[in-house]
């Protein structure tokens, strides 16, 4: 699965008194909503993995996004 980001995104993700949130520009919202769509079309399981190393802002907090049959 490729992932494509559009120009000038932003996504952070924080967890606070046990929520996870998930800040983002209106390009980080329209490219995270991309790659869901994406991923819900995938055959089988399969997930995303975020973190500060990888597409995610300095400091957040890894994210999974997973797809279960």
């Amino acid at each position: 699965m490729k992932i494509e980001w559009a120009e000038d995104f932003k996504i952070s993700t924080r967890i606070e008194n046990g929520a996870t949130i998930i800040s983002a520009n209106k390009a980080g919202l329209l490219s995270l909503s991309k790659q869901l769509a994406t991923l819900a079309e995938q055959e089988g399981n399969d997930h995303y993995h975020l973190d500060s190393n990888n597409s995610l802002e300095d400091g957040s907090s890894e994210l999974i996004i997973e797809k279960v049959e």
